[in-house]
């Protein structure tokens, strides 16, 4: 394009930019980015000498298919489409073009990253890590009851799968019914009731023998009168410390991940694992089904004849 062709459109972004700051109060970060982002596409249109007054769906496409050829992740392609998008829209509201060529175009949807899961093993080892430390602090000659409450909370998580928000803040009165299951109070005050390993029930009827006032199963002197989530979730890194563990590889969330895909490795029921997780759409569950598929993946590739 002719130089005067370039000032011209270099001034266009400006104004655009411009527009952006004054009128809707853009953060300067966002100014630099759109800035950037609208300077490599003028310069992919340059390349092909096409003025971003001329340019068409075809070329914009092509644009992001090239930012995607460079390993750009979804998210930045997004973001990128975004500051297009926005640019051609004020072209067109201020007339300089009749037609606004990314009006069709959808941004590349991100894909869902698979959720981080433990081994039946390691959960195993935190498991027994977390009982023989309680088993010795019950030994004591001390008051403590750290150990005994995260035994028992671990043991909870993995045998039902549920929300660590749920699982702080269980009532006394959710457990003392039916020992063989445990009301959950999930999502929109919604109810499930989960069943229980025989591990988790013999934890939870020794710590029910305790005798205690508060109406919740983890009781602390907090805001909320239960054991914090925050708490709970720096014990059980420290617990994996302790079970020669990645710490970095261990969340309650991790352990409803885990509760679910082991569950489904055993031959467990799609829908089943729904009700169990509380999810209200099994699409959300679904997830754990490719967890699956990326493990049969991985052990295939081991079969002497994958290559």
């Amino acid at each position: 394009m002719a130089k005067e062709s370039h000032l011209k459109e270099s001034h266009l972004i400006e104004a655009f930019l411009e527009m952006m700051s004054a009128e809707r109060g853009a953060a300067n970060n966002t100014i630099l980015a759109y800035r950037a982002d609208l300077i490599d596409y003028y310069s992919f249109l340059s390349g092909k000498n096409i003025s971003v007054l001329k340019a068409q769906r075809a070329q914009i496409i092509s644009h992001l298919e090239a930012l995607d050829g460079f390993g750009l992740g979804a998210s930045s392609v997004s973001r990128r489409l975004s500051a297009i998008k926005q640019f051609h829209r004020f072209l067109h509201s201020d007339g300089l073009r009749n037609d606004d060529p990314t009006r069709i175009i959808s941004a590349p949807k991100s894909a869902r990253p698979l959720p981080k899961i433990l081994s039946v093993e390691e959960v195993d080892k935190l498991l027994k890590k977390a009982q023989d430390l309680a088993e010795i602090e019950a030994k004591g000659k001390t008051n403590s009851i750290k150990a005994q409450r995260l035994y028992l909370l671990l043991e909870l998580l993995y045998a039902t799968g549920m929300r660590v928000s749920e699982l702080v803040s269980l009532t006394r009165q959710a457990a003392m019914g039916n020992s063989f299951f445990i009301t959950i109070v999930g999502k929109g005050n919604k109810e499930r009731i989960v069943p229980l390993n025989d591990s988790a029930r013999d934890a939870l009827k020794a710590w029910l023998e305790r005798e205690e006032k508060s109406k919740f199963l983890f009781p602390a002197k907090t805001k909320s009168g239960h054991h914090q989530r925050q708490v709970f979730g720096r014990e059980l890194k420290d617990l994996a410390i302790k079970a020669n563990i990645e710490p970095s590889s261990v969340s309650p969330h991790v352990l409803r991940h885990a509760f679910a895909s082991h569950l489904l490795q055993g031959g467990a029921n799609l829908r089943v694992v729904q009700t169990l997780l509380g999810h209200a759409d099994i699409s959300t569950t679904q997830i754990y089904t490719h967890v699956l598929s990326e493990r049969l993946k991985q052990l295939v590739a081991l079969h002497p004849l994958s290559d």
